[in-house]
């Protein structure tokens, strides 16, 4: 549409012309957005028409900064990308260099990964889960379940030093092997959290306000989210089974037996429910881990002193360790040339790395797979037609994470 100047208007604007409609922006500085991100939304009253959705207040370039750092320094750019589950992202990323430079690693410390894995998963739903009930107005769940996502930093505490972006494990496996102290940390969730995470539900599923505000809420077919390349528990609300743990098992997944929460609708209800049983699996994943892990074989890294830093204690007195550890730190040693793509189940579904390497000594070329990204692009038609607080539901439901947008 052309006014009397020759502008050419967007499809909000020629909706405007033609009604008495209203623009209002929803973020990048708004709370319920949970990050830095704008919706130019096209209101009726209290009922959206249009919208538009924009990325890129962050402006972090992460894949441009890695091209110029060695594959070590890059573990700490995948962790602010999903910051609700560092670990599942660092582990993406040793498994996509390990998969280049044809590292094979231990099955002991592919179960110690998978049990860090799932510990993050649990923590990035508690996060989602917990924040869509505070947005519906019922703040206690979300205060009852997050001490339990503090539980799991201490765990990562005790793992490797950090709690919120962890910079987790090496290539070929773990910095260190469990302690007693992350063992028994492991052991009480796994003996406590099932009945905190059963009282959360019974606070939430059946309960009418909730329902109210979840049932119909944001609901996508399987179609329009499989054509929009929807993976996770987004997609699985949708009634598609797609989880890469089985679809295309790695670090040992193939050794252990969970099921598929799968919803009907693809609303914001059951987005909820699915990430709730999702939960349920992880517990039963890591009880399976911690059974298998005794009796696991090989230690918790792969012997391989090329990529393997070298243990602390001897690079404070051996010569030849310090210089292992400077040359695998600094990036000395040329990788293979080669093309690899490698993706994991992260807890916003699926997580993958395209690296290209030309044989130095840093990626020639990186993408990041960021799971937020792709379904972030369905926001606006998920909220048309529904009203400005139904808005707000669908955001916390999709559990769109910032550091996932503007990689």
């Amino acid at each position: 549409m052309l006014d009397s100047i020759g502008y050419k208007s967007t499809k909000i604007e020629d909706a405007m012309y033609m009604n008495e409609l209203t623009t209002l922006n929803l973020g990048p500085t708004h709370p319920a957005t949970h990050g830095i991100f704008q919706n130019v939304l096209l209101m009726d009253g209290e009922k959206i028409v249009a919208g538009e959705s924009t990325v890129g207040y962050i402006h972090r370039a992460f894949e441009k900064i890695a091209e110029q750092r060695p594959f070590y320094q890059i573990t700490t750019l995948t962790d602010r990308m999903n910051y609700c589950s560092s670990p599942i992202n660092n582990m993406g990323w040793w498994m996509t260099v390990e998969k280049l430079l044809g590292v094979q690693v231990p099955q002991k410390a592919q179960y110690m990964r998978i049990i860090l894995m799932e510990l993050a998963r649990i923590a990035d739903h508690i996060i989602c889960n917990g924040i869509l009930g505070v947005d519906s107005g019922a703040f206690s769940g979300f205060l009852y379940i997050y001490q339990w996502r503090e539980h799991i930093y201490d765990i990562y505490e005790e793992v490797c030093g950090a709690r919120l972006t962890t910079n987790m494990g090496r290539i070929g496996g773990l910095e260190r092997d469990f302690s007693e102290k992350a063992i028994a940390g492991i052991k009480k969730l796994l003996k406590e959290f099932p009945a905190v995470l059963k009282e959360f539900e019974t606070l939430f599923n059946r309960n009418r306000i909730f329902m109210d505000r979840t049932i119909g809420v944001g609901a996508i077919s399987a179609e329009r989210a499989l054509n929009y390349g929807f993976t996770g528990p987004n997609l699985r609300a949708c009634g598609v089974d797609y989880d890469v743990r089985v679809n295309e098992p790695y670090s040992g997944y193939q050794d252990f037996e969970f099921d598929i929460p799968v919803g009907e609708n693809g609303d914001t209800y059951d987005r909820f429910m699915v990430r709730n049983e999702e939960m349920w699996q992880s517990l039963r994943i890591i009880q399976q881990a911690m059974d298998k892990l005794p009796k696991a074989e090989g230690s918790y890294h792969a012997n391989d002193s090329r990529y393997y830093l070298p243990p602390k204690q001897e690079v404070y007195k051996n010569m030849e360790a310090l210089i292992y550890h400077f040359k695998i730190v600094m990036g000395e040693i040329d990788a293979p040339v080669g093309e690899v793509y490698h993706c994991v189940e992260g807890g916003n579904g699926e997580l993958g790395f395209y690296l290209i390497s030309d044989g130095g000594r840093t990626p020639y070329r990186l993408h990041f797979r960021r799971p937020c990204f792709i379904y972030y692009q369905a926001y606006t038609e998920m909220c048309k037609g529904q009203q400005i607080s139904d808005a707000i539901m669908i955001m916390s439901s999709l559990n769109v994470i910032a550091g996932e947008l503007d990689a």
